[in-house]
């Protein structure tokens, strides 16, 4: 992926070359600020396209390499988070017990984009849709272990998740009147737990 430099008076103006230069909305761009000083800002640009394209053919790597030959992958957003969907002649294997391969591959790809961009750059990849079924039954739990939470006044510990599936617990019971969330543990072994409110 080709990345532009740009440098100006200041940080605004260096923008403002970068989005003339590549004719390109500051939204499509992803702009890392490399130096400061009394006369120059200098920055440094890449096309969020070519930032998708470059995951997209590197997932393709992956999965070519460990014997996925049939597969496509479909690029789409969620709450303007680019969002990657794998279909493959095998989503089993790919997404493995309680969505374990798939956090591998996801991880091993988030760490070879920030070496690339030397920066963070969100995205998530599902297989299918087994995120969308996941989101559904973890919202289902969410609200069951709350109810009796409720009831018995007595806290509940969740399984351990990753910090995806955590944001939809605490999301999903954000603006309970009953109980409240917080995580425990550290990574990879972070839990929530869901306590009641005093009264």
């Amino acid at each position: 992926m080709e990345k532009h430099i740009f440098s100006a008076p200041s940080t605004i103006e260096a923008i403002n070359e970068a989005k003339k230069k590549l004719v390109e909305t500051e939204k499509n761009l992803l702009i890392t600020e490399l130096k400061t000083d009394d006369k120059e800002v200098t920055i440094r640009v890449i096309e969020i396209r070519e930032i998708l394209k470059f995951i997209e053919n590197f997932l393709k790597q992956i999965l070519k390499n460990i014997g996925y030959n049939s597969i496509d992958i479909e690029i789409t957003s969620k709450e303007q988070i680019p969002l990657f969907t794998i279909f493959s002649d095998n989503d089993a294997l790919l997404i493995g017990k309680n969505g374990k391969n798939l956090e591998a591959l996801q991880l091993i790809i988030y760490q070879a984009i920030k070496k690339e961009l030397d920066t963070n750059f969100k995205f998530i990849i599902t297989v299918g849709n087994y995120k969308e079924k996941r989101e559904i039954s973890l919202v289902r739990l969410a609200k069951n272990v709350a109810e009796e939470v409720k009831k018995t006044k007595i806290d509940a510990k969740l399984d351990s998740m990753n910090s995806y599936e955590r944001r939809i617990i605490h999301n999903t019971l954000k603006n309970n009147k009953f109980v409240y969330t917080e995580s425990v543990g550290e990574e990879p072994n972070r839990a929530i737990v869901i306590k009641s409110r005093e009264d």
